[in-house]
């Protein structure tokens, strides 16, 4: 009989490529995942893997084995929640990963109503980036967690988990006040609703590129490399013709704002991400393109009691305001 256990390890090797990432994300010693799959090698009684390099190479059969693989953990997580619902009563812990904006505009008050509708259940909320929330799901780290993808950064499939839409945010240009406007006649100023989409064969969102390319020789902010926010900013300048000169890495979008009103370059920043009084000092165009946030959790999970009563919380939290809300419900 093959064992769960070690089915998620070669589900995590398929995923990461390299056994020392497989321990160092499930917290064992690469020599202890080295064992187990071996073991698991033997119990299947032909080779799953082979080396290339550094890295490790699944056979055939254990490209096949990794798909059953999927198949049972998901079963295993619909039978906890059957267990869940049985038990009644939601309690212990919930573990919540959340990206900086949601968790100040958005989560507190879900955890207000949760608290209220299930004392007993502990939430535990971690800031975490949307790019390492597949990673901390599939290890466990992580019970549900919100994600974001942009028009230029789209989600890719993520074999073992699945998301549900919540909200769409708009975007905006942030530039200093006193910037030259972009041309009149570039339709930077859209006014169009959330259905703002991609132009028709131009991969960009319509109207766009203008107002982008009017600060082409202006300084950028952007987050830090390997976050999708940096991507986001990266992928609509270059669609626009051209690709931002870096100056400033700032992951917290309130400071990307004040080194705006600095002077110290431009930025795109998110509805949520625009906070507080309008301040004078930074001008803000609208932009046709929208940041879109789902709930992500391990396939399977859906009807786990925990699961959905922080799903249908976060859903209630939503302010009415955010582009799309309505319609990702």
């Amino acid at each position: 009989m093959l064992d769960v256990r070690r089915l998620r390890l070669l589900r995590e090797l398929a995923r990461r490529g390299t056994i020392a990432a497989v321990a160092e994300a499930l917290a064992f010693s690469p020599s202890a995942v080295s064992q187990q799959l071996g073991v698991l090698e033997r119990e299947a009684g032909l080779p799953l893997l082979e080396r290339t390099g550094r890295r490790v190479r699944l056979t055939p059969a254990g490209q096949n084995l990794v798909l059953h693989a999927e198949a049972v953990l998901e079963r295993l997580e619909r039978a906890d929640a059957d267990l869940a619902a049985a038990r009644g009563g939601l309690s212990g812990a919930l573990r919540i990963g959340a990206f900086p904006t949601a968790t100040r505009a958005i989560v507190p008050a879900a955890l207000v109503a949760l608290a209220r509708l299930h004392p007993a259940l502990e939430p535990m909320v971690r800031e975490t980036d949307p790019a390492e929330v597949a990673h901390a799901l599939r290890a466990g780290d992580l019970d549900v967690a919100l994600v974001h993808t942009y028009d230029f950064v789209p989600a890719a499939r993520e074999p073992g988990l699945t998301t549900e839409p919540l909200y769409g945010e708009a975007m905006y240009l942030a530039v200093p006040a006193g910037d030259a406007p972009a041309d009149s006649d570039s339709d930077s100023d859209c006014d169009c609703d959330s259905d703002c989409g991609p132009g028709p064969g131009t991969g960009e969102p319509s109207g766009q590129g203008p107002v982008l390319r009017a600060h082409a020789d202006a300084p950028w902010i952007t987050a830090t490399p390997g976050t999708l926010c940096h991507t986001m900013t990266v992928r609509a300048c270059q669609a626009a013709g051209f690709t931002p000169r870096v100056r400033h890495r700032v992951d917290e979008f309130a400071t990307v704002l004040a080194l705006v009103a600095a002077g110290q370059g431009v930025a795109v920043v998110p509805q949520l991400g625009v906070t507080g009084p309008a301040d004078p000092a930074v001008r803000l165009t609208r932009l046709a393109m929208q940041r879109r946030t789902g709930l992500a959790f391990r396939s399977g999970a859906r009807t786990h009691p925990a699961v959905a009563a922080f799903g249908a919380a976060l859903r209630a939290a939503v302010p009415p305001d955010l582009a799309g809300s309505r319609a990702a419900q």
